[in-house]
């Protein structure tokens, strides 16, 4: 190939084998390798989106077990001719991540750092290791990975260098291949390369012979790459021919010095061969960091600030639009983050502009932070110092592609022209002009990221479903590629080319530079199998979109659901929200997504499940019918490890509630077969066995003791043999009959299963703390309040017992001043606050929503009213010098947090008291008693909760969830108890 022209015929396409043959080739490589082999359509639909606009189905998944499992797949794939798709998080934004090919998902396994090595201040990674993980190690030494990409908590090394990524600092560390030293990469035909600088005059033929005919392209085109390529920072189009077209000028004559391979490989999107290692060099940690927020009328007056906060030297600068601010407001977890904002002229700015800096010493800080704000006399500007306050100032910014996906109606924000990238001098210039483009095909668009280099993502809105609109979207992107080369700028920033932008690059550079890339291509790829149709030879923009995969409109059939889907605009919408963005796949911090954090697998994240929602409700997956629709038993087992823990619904910043589309999804089934299996309805009357159990406690008991009577009981039940069964009591009523009520301002305590007759003691510290603080306690018989019916799919159930609860509760507000209703547990309190307002139940939704605007958890009272209780009680603090662990409960932290509980539990316990960041405990009601269930369950308790406990044997443990008090005595033998009874014994009170 040492001939090989610039000018090049097409590449040969990649045939895929025949589906006739998917069979037989799943075989062959189970038998070669030890990952896993993934070619049922359930799995390859799973891997047919990305966080794009796009859906193509693949031939089939391969998951790696070790290198040696990637060297084979990639031989038996070149035996067959088979393409290859690399993949790392697959949140690729322009459609790379998407292929006719077979999927290789190198994030699951092949995460390992194999060094960190600080004297040179590099670390050598493997491709599956996410960047939050290489940096919380390297923080060790003091040092970190540059480039910060948003999605730090879940994207993979090898992602990102296979996009190039950069980051919101990309104004100090450029992108992702200017600190990559070195690449072990893999091609097509199976040969293994070393790529670092001056491996092509080494003694590797190979390298020198590519490194070779890579100069006899990129050289003759040498005039026309420097005319025609970008010189902008962040410029991610095509393949590196400017980079590597430097290093051949720089190296000294004849020889290749200072030419690295590696460095072609950023950015070209998996269509060069697969990284199996990288050495990456490593940056200091900045020592002292602070943050202002500039509020702005509008985005022309942020972006016209720009040149000016520049001269002061930040480390970035960061636009949020009013859409954005707007959406955030609106949304359960990040409208926390919108009190951090300031004001434009007293009123909601239309813009913001984040301006962070970096010093050596936070004397340095505080004085760039004051010059900036001078500037600002006006009182705009918002400084930060706080690491927590800036953390959550950074959690909005970083939202702002998922949040934008909430805008209601058919019209969303997409992503096909929205990274360009000009001279940030030039960047209101810019924006005024790509608004008129957009404004003249009847929409407008989403505005915000990186001012600092001139990158920012401006989304116009597009409904896929209408013609016209895709006509519009095309339009547009020919449209502003004309005006980003009219500028000198980048067409793509940070996103790369892909489906989106690929299709676009013989306008934006010309027919030389793309025949260079079609050669580069052939160099490397001969058979073009590897991610085809990316960069060279792509397909029109405008296939494969996800509303129309195949050519045909996909479309969400209109259903009588169980639930009101008002929130989310309807059901069709529900079902579509998850755009792919995959924050459900971060490993740590937060609770969502339980099960993926376990077990790191793409079908068990909230996205995994969204999509299979999505496919099968759409009739993707099972054909056409009701009865196929509902019942797909891949689905089925998709969602069976869904914890319904409802952390999605608030950390997801596109609140996508798995949790309820389970239920709805689960109840739709049971009603096109006929009815919930034996077992499930067992579950769902928790509390008329809870009864049964409580009135006739000493049997139970001691047969739950007893270990063949247990054992027979686990069997009958489906419960795991490794699993204790939970105790009873005598119900609460019978000892609140005997205990005469205060008088005073009403409060309703709700009679939970668990409070009622496991854990009376619980019930009796909340009845007697009440009454201490001067209230009259009302225990009513208001039956059960649906969550263990609601949590297994029985809505028809649900709804009956539900409606009867709630006009219970109605009643007693309509015949009393109730002050409020008041429960222990927070699962039940969850089904009144969030799941009884949308479900369907015959009652008035408005009284719905005044019962749920009237109920919360008993601490969360108790803190909220301390200063107005009738009866003011003191609290004694805790004895002894102990340490005191909160864990909350999931609903508790997914939808009102755990502030007040903290508050509370501080004035007792002071500084000794330490909110666990624990997740998910993993008990999840009855998910965790199953016995299909228990090893995961325990598997996830032991992610972080059992080993904080355990860490502190003498601390006392408080959860105010039942079933996290039960997992955390099955998988650490200690007692928790509830905050209810700390406060109780702090106030002197028995119980």
């Amino acid at each position: 190939m040492s001939d090989l022209p610039l000018e090049v015929v097409s590449l040969p396409h990649a045939a895929p084998s025949d589906i006739a043959d998917r069979a037989a080739i799943a075989r062959e490589l189970t038998d070669l390798i030890d990952g896993e082999v993934r070619f049922a359509r359930h799995d390859r639909m799973l891997y047919s989106t990305d966080a794009s606009i796009y859906q193509v189905e693949p031939i089939g998944v391969v998951v790696p077990r070790h290198m040696d499992d990637v060297r084979a797949f990639v031989e038996f794939c070149g035996r067959r001719n088979l393409p290859i798709l690399p993949r790392g998080s697959g949140t690729s934004l322009a459609g790379q991540a998407v292929n006719r090919a077979v999927v290789l998902d190198l994030s699951r396994h092949c995460d390992r750092i194999v060094r960190i090595d600080p004297d040179r201040r590099s670390a050598t990674v493997q491709p599956g290791v996410v960047l939050d993980e290489l940096n919380r190690r390297a923080s060790a030494h003091g040092l970190m990975f540059g480039p910060d990409v948003a999605t730090s908590t879940h994207a993979t090394l090898g992602g990102m260098i296979g996009n190039n990524s950069a980051g919101v600092h990309s104004i100090l560390y450029g992108r992702t291949v200017e600190h990559v030293e070195s690449l072990e990469v893999l091609l097509a035909n199976g040969t293994q390369l070393e790529l670092y600088k001056g491996a092509g005059q080494g003694s590797d033929d190979r390298v020198a012979k590519l490194t070779r005919q890579v100069a006899e392209v990129v050289m003759p085109a040498a005039d026309e790459i420097r005319r025609r390529f970008p010189k902008t920072l962040r410029r991610v189009n095509g393949y590196n021919l400017d980079l590597l077209l430097d290093q051949f000028e720089r190296s000294q004559s004849g020889r290749f010095d200072q030419v690295n391979l590696a460095h072609l490989f950023c950015g070209a999107e998996g269509t060069l061969g697969i990284t199996l290692s990288a050495t990456v060099r490593l940056v200091d940690v900045p020592k002292s960091k602070g943050l202002a927020i500039i509020a702005f009328a509008d985005i022309d007056e942020a972006l016209c600030a720009v040149r000016t906060i520049l001269e002061t030297e930040p480390a970035a600068v960061e636009l949020i639009d009013h859409l954005i601010i707007d959406l955030a407001r609106k949304n359960a977890e990040y409208s926390r983050y919108v009190g951090l904002l300031p004001t434009a002229n007293g009123g909601t700015p239309k813009a913001v502009l984040y301006v962070e800096y970096f010093e050596d010493d936070q004397s340095q800080l505080i004085e760039k932070l004051n010059e900036l704000a001078s500037q600002y006399p006006d009182g705009r500007v918002e400084k930060h110092i706080e690491a927590s306050a800036m953390a959550m100032a950074w959690k909005l910014r970083k939202a702002g592609e998922p949040l934008l996906h909430g805008i209601p109606g058919l019209r969303k924000p997409l992503t096909f022209i929205e990274d360009t990238a000009v001279d940030p001098s030039r960047l209101a210039e810019f924006v005024q002009e790509f608004r008129r483009i957009v404004a003249s095909k009847g929409t407008e668009a989403a505005y915000y990221a990186h001012a600092s280099v001139g990158c920012l993502h401006m989304r116009p809105l597009i409904c896929l479903r209408d013609p016209k609109d895709v006509k519009a979207m095309e339009a547009i992107a020919v449209e502003v590629t004309d005006l980003v080369k009219s500028f000198g700028g980048a067409l793509s920033g940070e996103h790369g080319d892909g489906r989106a932008r690929s299709a676009l690059l013989r306008q934006f550079y010309g027919d030389t530079l793309c025949d260079a890339f079609s050669a580069i291509k052939r160099i490397f790829d001969p058979q073009n199998r590897m991610n085809p149709g990316n960069i060279v030879e792509p397909q029109p923009m405008t296939e494969a979109l996800r509303v129309r995969p195949e050519g045909k409109t996909i479309e969400i059939p209109d259903v009588d659901t169980f639930f009101r889907y008002d929130r989310e605009h309807g059901f069709g919408a529900a079902v579509e929200m998850c755009n792919g963005a995959g924050v459900c796949r971060q490993r740590t911090g937060g609770t969502m997504c339980p099960s993926y954090q376990a077990l790191r697998d793409e079908r068990h994240a909230t996205r995994g499940r969204g999509n299979a929602l999505r496919l099968a409700i759409s009739g993707q997956l099972s054909g056409d019918g009701r009865s196929a629709a509902w019942n797909d038993p891949e689905t089925i087992k998709t969602l069976d490890l869904c914890l319904s823990c409802k952390a999605c619904k608030t950390e997801c910043p596109s609140n996508v509630d798995i949790a309820k589309l389970k239920a709805e999804y689960t109840a739709q089934r049971y009603a096109a077969i006929g009815g919930a299996p034996r077992h499930v309805r067992r579950f769902g009357k928790v509390r008329r066995l809870s009864r049964i159990a409580s009135v006739l406690h000493p049997l139970v008991n001691g047969m739950a003791q007893f270990g063949p009577t247990s054992q027979l009981i686990k069997r009958a039940l489906g419960i795991a043999q490794r699993r204790s069964l939970p105790r009873f009591e005598r119900s609460l009523y019978r000892w609140f009959v005997d205990e005469a009520t205060a008088d005073g301002p009403v409060v309703v305590l709700v009679p939970d299963c668990f409070t009622v007759y496991s854990e009376p003691r619980i019930g009796r510290a909340a009845v007697v703390t009440l009454q201490a603080l001067g209230y009259r306690v009302v225990l009513p018989k208001m039956g059960c309040c649906g969550r263990a019916a609601i949590s297994n799919g029985l809505l028809a159930e649900a709804q009956g017992v539900c409606a009867d609860a709630a006009e219970v509760l109605h009643s007693l507000m309509d015949a009393n001043e109730v002050q409020a209703i008041v429960g222990c547990e927070p699962s039940c309190i969850s089904a009144i606050k969030d799941d009884w307002p949308d479900l369907k139940m015959g009652v008035d939704p408005e009284k719905l929503h005044r019962i749920a605007d009237r109920c919360e958890l008993i601490e969360d009272f108790i803190e909220a009213q301390w200063e107005q209780h009738p009866n003011r009680r003191s609290m004694n603090a805790l004895r002894g010098g102990e340490g005191v662990l909160l864990h909350g409960h999931c609903h508790q932290k997914a939808l009102w947090g755990l502030d007040r509980s903290t508050a509370l539990l501080g004035r007792i316990c002071g500084d000794r008291m330490r909110v666990l960041d624990s997740g998910c405990c993993g008990m999840a009601g009855a998910f965790g008693f199953t016995a299909d269930h228990y090893d995961l369950s325990m598997q996830i308790g032991e992610l972080s909760l059992f080993p904080s406990i355990r860490a502190e044997p003498q601390a006392t443990v408080v959860a105010g969830g039942t079933s996290c008090r039960h997992q955390i005595l099955d998988g650490t033998g200690r007692r928790a108890v509830h905050p209810i009874e700390v406060i109780a014994r702090a106030m002197g009170l028995g119980y």
